[in-house]
Order: structure tokens, then sequence, then C-alpha cells
């Protein structure tokens, strides 16, 4: 398929709108607030704003590369980059790595959804022990999280069928603002909260005795997380760029974008968890166990009002997730599109059945089924240590190893300057970073995820 056949989105916004949602996601809404309340508040966003400086952006700029010169699935783009060298295995990874976060992430973005119909309904209502027994209860139900598993694929499926103008790039152009809108309303109502200021100084003013390596580390893990690098989704949209846009101006504005929400998620949840005297380092559970309790303390006087911030909250966060796994299921359904020449409606079709599977499993898994148990680790929680731990520090490795030090120099000056028609002021940098700073950073985060250091 040459470029001139092959889709490509139809305007400036709609690029970064639709890389913004590939990288928008759980990442950011769920992950990032409690990474930041678990390793000190504003000194984490302060490394992980210099995180994703240094190394978010020339990654970025380097899966642009890749996809955009390709112009093809991400295997075959690392091929077509590589001159047929044999690093196409590095593109193979990155398809591997997006299909089977897809079959686990569908089950989150699930959950997501539950908790949007439990806040409509009441569900929620009740003291802590109650709030955190509801998780339990659902999370281990045999059929509940299955069925919102399979809602959110099938409206993934019907998003992706429609290809990338009529689909992802309307999709993403109206759940961005959306998302936006949500984000805005949710925090203006949690710094307004009686206590809510100490939660927006926790997250605005450094505490630098808090600074030590295990922060820095997990502020380089969470930039990677949180921009989805590796996972072939930025790749695969860059093969929809088209000649004309501009790679570095959108790589830094989807990284502002992705930032951005990151931090008004911290605005949104930080004030409300201070304002009721809920521990900023709740962890993982702060969305899901922790945050429907925070939501009903803080607004006891305004019952309806605390359901419907409640209802705003997780309605956003299943938009986070949608945008998230749209542009994952792309990453296969291009791959099988293109490389089995199968039709976008089979190949997106196979996706969605074999991760309703996958899903199916990772959830039964974590209702304690012993079958689906293995070395201590429920099947969920192998899909995610082995994509999230091994998988993508390995993939984002190997691209910069590939970008830094067997791409031509010449190539990739090319693609940074569009022909030679932009200046290309800080190559460079980004030669510097993608060849030096980059690489060791991410073994780095590698090692550490092992334990070794």
């Amino acid at each position: 398929m040459s470029q001139k056949e092959r889709a490509n989105f139809g305007s400036k916004i709609g690029v970064v709108l639709a890389t913004a949602g590939s990288a928008v996601g759980l990442g950011n809404v769920w992950r990032f607030p409690y990474m930041t309340g678990e390793n000190g508040g504003a000194v984490f966003i302060i490394l992980y704003l210099a995180c994703v400086l240094f190394l978010g952006i020339p990654c970025m700029i380097g899966e642009f590369i890749i996809g955009r010169r390709g112009a093809s699935n991400t295997f075959r783009a690392y091929d077509k980059v590589s001159g047929g060298s044999g690093w196409k295995f590095v593109g193979l990874l990155s398809v591997i790595t997006g299909f089977l976060i897809t079959g686990y992430y569908c089950v989150v973005s699930g959950w997501c959804v539950q908790y949007v119909y439990g806040s409509v309904v009441g569900e929620l209502s009740g003291d802590a022990a109650y709030v955190e027994q509801y998780f339990s209860d659902f999370s281990s139900s045999p059929w509940r999280p299955v069925v919102w598993t399979v809602v959110v694929l099938l409206i993934t499926h019907f998003v992706i069928v429609r290809g990338v103008r009529d689909g992802i790039e309307k999709a993403s152009k109206l759940l961005m603002p959306l998302l936006f809108i949500l984000l805005l309303v949710i925090v203006v109502a949690s710094c307004l909260l009686p206590g809510g200021s100490k939660g927006i100084s926790f997250l605005f003013y450094p505490d630098f005795s808090k600074l030590n390596s295990d922060v820095f580390l997990g502020a380089l893990g969470q930039a990677f997380y949180s921009l989805s690098l590796a996972m072939g989704c930025v790749c695969t949209f860059a093969s929809y760029f088209s000649r004309e846009t501009h790679l570095t101006k959108s790589a830094a504005q989807v990284c502002v974008v992705d930032c951005l929400v990151a931090i008004l998620a911290g605005l949104m949840i930080f004030p409300a968890a201070f304002s009721v005297g809920i521990s900023p380092d709740s962890g993982a559970s702060l969305v899901f166990i922790t945050l429907p309790n925070v939501f009903q303390q803080a607004f006891a006087d305004l019952p309806v009002l605390g359901r419907v911030i409640s209802f705003g909250f997780y309605a956003l966060l299943t938009l986070a997730a949608l945008t998230s796994l749209i542009s994952l299921h792309e990453v296969s359904t291009a791959f099988l599109h293109e490389e089995l020449n199968w039709s976008r409606g089979k190949g997106a079709a196979f996706v969605t059945g074999a991760c309703i599977v996958i899903g199916t499993f990772c959830s039964l898994s974590l209702g304690g089924s012993g079958s689906l148990t293995f070395l201590g680790r429920s099947l969920f929680d192998w899909f995610d240590f082995i994509t999230g731990q091994i998988f993508l520090p390995v993939g984002g490795f190997l691209t910069c190893i590939f970008l830094g030090w067997f791409v031509p120099r010449s190539l990739l000056r090319d693609e940074y300057t569009n022909g030679g028609t932009l200046r290309g002021t800080y190559f460079g940098v980004f030669f510097f970073l993608v060849r030096y700073v980059c690489p060791l950073s991410i073994l780095l985060i590698f090692l550490n995820q092992l334990g070794v250091i």
C-alpha cells in the first residue's frame, strides 16, 4: 500500500487530538495521581515534567519518524526504515505489546463503566468498608466485569471499523474536548471544598527532602507509561500523518496535553482527598476504593451533587480509557489489514473477538480461580507485568538504539525537517538525547523494575 493510497488524518487538530488521545488514558487519570501521592507530590511532578521533556518528547519524535517514513503498520514501518536489515522484530514486539495490553486494559476500562452505572443508581453510597467490599465483589464476579469488558470492546470496534478520518479522528474530536470539560468541572468543585487548599499545596509546593532515586525512577517510568511509548500506538498513528505534519511541534503539543490532563487529574483528586482527611498515598486503590468515599464525605451536605460529581469522574475515567483503547486496537487492526491483506472490518473483528477472550480470562483470574493463577500472580497480573515491566522498556530501549545507532542520520534529519522545508534547529539536541540519554534512562527503568537497582 503506497502512502498515496493510505488514509491520513484530515486536519492538524485531528492529528493532535487523535495522538493525544492515544497517550491520554488511565495512566494519566488513574496511575499518575497515585504515583504522585506515593512519591512526595510536587517534587515527583517536577521530575515527571523533566522526564517528559528529555525522554518523552525525543522518544515520541523518534516513533513519529519511523511511523511516517514507513507509512504502514508498525511491523512493516520498522522493516522499511531499516532497509530490510532485520529490525522489523522491534516493530513486531510493539504490535504484540499493544495487542496484549488491549486484552487486559479492556477489563479495567470495563470497571470504569461499572462505576458510571453505580454512580447513577446509587450503588456507591455507603461507608468505607462498604465501598471496599463493593469493588471486591464486583471485580471478582464471574460475569459482571465480563459484560462491561465486552461493551467497551464493542464501542471501540465500532470506532475502528469506520476508519481513520470517520472513526478515529471524529471520535477523538468528540471525546478529547468532552474529557477536558469534565476534568475542569470536577477540578473546580474539588478545589472549592473546605481544606482543599492543602491538596493544591501538596501538588505545587515541593518538599525536596522527599527526593530520592526511587522517586526519580518512578517519574521516568510514569513518563514512559503515560505517553504510550513502545506500544505501537504512536508509530501507527504517525503512519497517518501527512508529509506537512510538523513532527517536533506535534510531539510537544501531545506531551503538553498529556501532562495537563495528568496535573488536572491531581487537582481533581487531592483537594477532595485532603478535604476529608484521606492520605494522598493510598496507592492503586485510590480511584476505585478511596474516591467513592471521598466524594460521599466531601459533598455530604449535598448528596445529589456528590452523586453528580462521582458520575462525572467515572465518565471521565471511561473516556480516558476509551481513547487509549481505540489507539491500542488500531495497532493490531492495521497489522492484520496490511500484512494479511484482510479487510479492515475482518481485522478489527478478529482483534475484538480475541480481546474478548483474553479479557474474559483475565477478569476471571481476579475472582480467585486457582487454575488462572501462576506462581502467585493472576493471569491479569501476568499480562500487566510482562507488558509493562518487560516488553515496554525493552521495546523502547531497542527503538532508541535503532534510531540512534543504525538509522542513517541523514534519514532522521530529512524526516525531522520535512524534507528540508523546516529549519531543524534542535535536531542535534534530539539526536543526542535519543542516542545517549533516552536508552540509558530506559535501561535504568528496566533494571529498577526488575529489582536489580
